[in-house]
């Protein structure tokens, strides 16, 4: 089982993740911002990874905290569940639709971690959650799965779809790159032999 349980403890957030990479996209959330945990849903549920989070973050200053350390910690249990990577597909790219938006999510699972984030909003806040966060939350991520990570809008006229497009984009491909592929199942997907 390619499973992972994180716990992280700061003066600001105390987090807990646990994610199954080979399940079925069941999920619970709890981090107190309630746009977010809608976003985490669809990140569990179109990837088929299985979500445990739960954070208790100091909401009273605002959210940055929790959703960056959100980031951090779902990454670093992705890193931790990958292993060896031995047998993964490494790479996907998926153009997602969504009524009038139209955004693309490219990944390496590669051990190099770079963002590439190329999306605007024309809103500051989705909810209560500042669409600004969007960003931090998959520069966390991405840094911490040790993943490259493309996200580009090419066009929207919501911004609730826009940031939704994003999660579903990025979990559609994390999806398919993390999936073993049967024709290399022994084998690390790399001429280096080690990612």
């Amino acid at each position: 089982m390619r499973t992972a349980q994180i716990a992280r403890k700061t003066n600001e957030t105390e987090i807990k993740v646990s994610i199954n990479l080979d399940g079925t996209g069941a999920h619970a959330m709890a981090t107190g911002v309630g746009f977010f945990d809608h976003m985490l849903d669809q990140l569990s549920r179109h990837s088929l990874i299985d979500m445990d989070v739960a954070c208790s973050g100091d909401l009273h200053i605002d959210f940055h905290h929790t959703v960056e350390d959100v980031g951090i910690a779902l990454g670093q249990a992705v890193s931790q569940a990958l292993g060896d990577k031995k047998g993964i597909r490494r790479y996907a790219s998926v153009d997602l639709p969504m009524d009038g938006t139209l955004t693309r999510a490219a990944l390496d699972v590669s051990g190099r971690p770079f963002l590439v984030f190329r999306a605007e909003f024309s809103r500051d806040k989705i909810g209560e959650m500042d669409t600004e966060l969007f960003r931090e939350f998959f520069q966390a991520f991405a840094s911490n799965a040790g993943i490259t990570l493309h996200i580009e809008n090419f066009y929207t006229d919501n911004n609730h779809h826009l940031a939704e497009s994003m999660f579903k984009a990025v979990a559609r491909a994390l999806r398919q790159a993390v999936e073993i592929d049967s024709r290399a199942a022994d084998r690390v997907p790399s001429t280096k032999g080690t990612l």
